[in-house]
C-alpha cells in the first residue's frame, strides 16, 4: 500500500480529570451552514404551525357549512309542525290565542 495514502496513526486522546472521570469532547463550533440551517428549520416550523392553524379553521368552517343546512331543515320542520297544529286547533274551535303549556313534575 502506498505510504502517501495512509493516514498517519495518531493515538486516541483520553481526557481525564484528576478525580478519574472522563471529560466529554469539546462541542464543535457552529459554522455558517449550521446557523443558516437552524434559521431555515425555525422558519419551516413556524410555517407549519401557521398552516396547521389555517387547516383547523378551514375544517371548522367546513363542519359548520355541513351542519347549517341540517339545522335550517330541522327548524323549518319544527315551524311547519307548530303552524299546522295551531291551524288545526283554530279550525276545531280552539281558543283565539295559542298558549304553550309546560308541565313540571
Amino acid at each position: 500500500m502506498d505510504q502517501s495514502r495512509r493516514r498517519p496513526e495518531t493515538p486516541p486522546v483520553l481526557d481525564m480529570t484528576p478525580e478519574g472521570e472522563f471529560r466529554d469532547p469539546a462541542p464543535l463550533r457552529a459554522t455558517w451552514l449550521d446557523r443558516v440551517l437552524a434559521r431555515v428549520g425555525a422558519a419551516a416550523l413556524l410555517l407549519t404551525l401557521v398552516v396547521g392553524g389555517f387547516l383547523v379553521a378551514a375544517l371548522a368552517v367546513l363542519f359548520v357549512g355541513l351542519l347549517l343546512p341540517v339545522a335550517l331543515v330541522a327548524g323549518l320542520v319544527a315551524f311547519v309542525s307548530l303552524w299546522w297544529r295551531v291551524r288545526r286547533m283554530r279550525r276545531q274551535g280552539g281558543a283565539d290565542g295559542f298558549r304553550f303549556l309546560v308541565i313540571r313534575r
